[in-house]
């Protein structure tokens, strides 16, 4: 009795000494995220809709929630950055803010955009997120790589219309 007593007492121990360093560790962060057409004043719509296709000239939205092991999403006070990278290497600097930016917020979560400049090459290309936390961690995350579902540039460019004359 006095050995399965001890037994017991060494593997509590044990249990909570791999829970403290589970915590003292940081667990893993997850990505929850997608891509969308943004809102660009003359172009055409419609916005703030999914897509994984777009033109030359339109802006791209990549949307990210970052999730800590309990569920609990963590904002700019909890993350210290996150980028996303295209291909060549160009970074675009996620910020964390309300959407739709004025009014009654629907939602909080980080941001990142891109206009397709018209010397981008037409085709399928990944992309991936990149997240560092408060003790400076970092975790990458990047989408399936099936062909059909990743993001594409498809041929043309979009038409910016000039906004209309001011009323007198």
């Amino acid at each position: 009795m006095k050995f399965l007593t001890v037994s017991a007492v060494t593997l509590s121990l044990l249990g909570f000494a791999s829970a403290a360093q589970a915590q003292q560790q940081g667990g893993r962060l997850f990505f929850e995220g997608d891509v969308i057409r943004g809102a660009q004043q003359g172009a055409p719509g419609p916005f703030c809709v999914l897509n994984n296709q777009f033109k030359r000239l339109e802006k791209v939205v990549f949307r990210f929630r970052i999730v800590d092991p309990d569920g609990k999403a963590l904002d700019d006070k909890g993350i210290r950055s996150l980028f996303v990278e295209l291909p060549g290497g160009q970074k675009l600097q996620a910020g964390y803010g309300q959407h739709p930016p004025r009014g009654e917020a629907a939602d909080y979560f980080w941001t990142a955009a891109w206009i397709i400049p018209n010397e981008q090459p037409t085709g399928t290309f990944a992309y991936k997120a990149t997240v560092t936390d408060l003790q400076g961690r970092t975790q990458t995350w990047e989408p399936f790589k099936i062909r059909s579902s990743q993001f594409a540039v498809v041929d043309g460019a979009i038409t910016i219309q000039p906004p209309p004359p001011a009323k007198q």
